[in-house]
């Protein structure tokens, strides 16, 4: 079942819920579907409903819900920090952190932060579309914009964040994750020009940050945050492709391990 739509209302059998004008559009104009044919709706709490479409005009849909197709999962708690950058580079980043698993998307400012302005209602459209194309059963929290040092000050301690140190300070990434293990996590990307020294100097002070390299090429910012987040993915996160083996820290040279 191809189309899947996003809604924010609850979903319960034999209701009948009413799309938007614009998701009317897409139904009947783009993917050419008319009443009688079916969909998949889910809303981030109630799992993924499947749905048959009662009526359907360019601007009105109703649809029934039928069953559930799969309940609700949660997702690893995953945060992504992020300076505002030029308007197609932060859409694609929203995009693929979306598509990458985080549950929770923050717009900071930095000193050297250049774009000072974010539509927060254009990004959402952007993750709810990558949440509806990619089976995610969620779609991730969206936060206001604010100064990185405020976000800092108030940050829950329990949660782990990973600072990508574009000056190479840090451990190799993947090794940085593995050392410090699971739990709640977020990722740090700075700015294009990168964190100012000072900035530098508080982020490394900090105890509940991991600084991490991503390597010896500098990296834009929306690479550097698709980059990392995969990494997470690949040490912490939910991929269940692994490596057959893994070298045994410390070990010798050769001495390997299942995982």
């Amino acid at each position: 079942m191809g189309v899947r739509l996003y809604l924010e209302e609850g979903l319960q059998a034999g209701e009948a819920v009413r799309l938007s004008p614009p998701q009317a559009h897409y139904l009947g104009q783009v993917m050419r579907l008319s009443a009688g044919d079916r969909i998949c709706l889910f809303n981030g709490k109630d799992g993924e409903w499947e749905a048959v479409l009662e009526t359907l005009s360019k601007k009105n849909a109703t649809a029934i819900l039928k069953k559930m197709r799969r309940a609700q999962n949660r997702l690893p708690d995953l945060w992504l920090l992020f300076a505002p950058i030029k308007r197609d580079r932060i859409d694609i980043l929203v995009e693929k952190a979306t598509e990458l698993g985080v549950t929770r998307l923050l717009p900071v400012l930095t000193e050297r932060t250049t774009v000072r302005r974010v539509n927060a209602e254009r990004l959402r459209a952007h993750a709810v579309e990558a949440a509806e194309q990619t089976e995610r059963l969620c779609v991730p929290a969206f936060e206001d914009l604010a100064p990185l040092a405020r976000v800092l000050a108030h940050w829950p301690s329990e949660r782990r964040l990973l600072f990508c140190d574009e000056t190479g300070g840090g451990a190799p990434i993947l090794d940085a994750l593995d050392a410090a293990g699971p739990g709640p996590w977020a990722v740090l990307i700075g700015p294009e020009g990168g964190f100012a020294p000072a900035e530098l100097d508080a982020l490394r002070g900090l105890p509940f940050v991991t600084p991490a390299s991503l390597g010896p090429r500098v990296l834009r910012a929306d690479t550097a945050a698709i980059a990392a987040l995969t990494a997470w993915q690949a040490v912490l996160g939910d991929w269940q492709a692994r490596p057959a083996f893994r070298v045994e820290k410390n070990a010798g040279e050769g001495k390997k391990r299942q995982p």
